[in-house]
């Protein structure tokens, strides 16, 4: 296993849509088990492939670390597709690795249902509701080419802007590898 650099904010992987698997190979298999290495060193609960340079159609989740989540196992979906939002919403502070040290507030659909492939390729589903929900939808989001700052409004954009400004630039101290000045990277 090895530790990835994650991509930030202004790098052009993170706006490219996912290509869809046509199988979970053994590359496909080592990236998954890479992203959780990555993702557990950033003290993240999600990752998305493209946030490691990839544009497969793969993100993960656990939230094993997360108080009242201790019994959740860790998540991995190929191919994700959202077929149910729920009309209610919740909002929640979102957070990113992409974009580190930048959180709103953010209005989801409370509850989901998403289906998947598993790493075996076998077809899954599954509903998610509360904490789950909002880690899949800003994980999913990634995969269209969705950040989360996106979805703020326009008065809290400009509060953060000199702040992005700053990651794209690469002049913050990172917890975590980051890429460098990257523009596009194929893993």
């Amino acid at each position: 296993m090895a530790l990835l650099p994650i991509n930030l904010i202004g790098d052009k992987i993170l706006r490219k849509k996912a290509v869809q698997l046509k199988e979970a190979d053994m590359k496909t298999i080592e990236l998954i088990r890479d992203m959780f290495e990555t993702m557990h060193n950033a003290n993240g609960v999600g990752l998305a492939a493209n946030q490691v340079g990839s544009d497969k159609s793969i993100f993960i989740v656990d939230l094993s670390k997360v108080e009242g989540h201790e019994k959740d196992k860790p998540l991995v979906f190929i191919n994700p597709k959202i077929i149910f939002r729920s009309e209610e919403k919740v909002n929640m502070e979102e957070g990113c690795l992409s974009i580190p040290d930048i959180r709103a507030e953010i209005d989801r659909p409370a509850s989901i249902t998403i289906s998947f492939k598993d790493t075996d390729f076998v077809d899954c589903k599954i509903d998610a509701e509360k904490y789950l929900a909002r880690v899949v939808q800003h994980e999913y989001d990634h995969l269209q080419g969705i950040l989360f700052t996106d979805l703020i409004g326009s008065e809290l954009k400009k509060k953060v802007n000199k702040d992005i400004i700053k990651i794209k630039k690469r002049k913050i101290q990172f917890q975590y590898p980051v890429t460098e000045d990257a523009d596009y990277q194929l893993v």
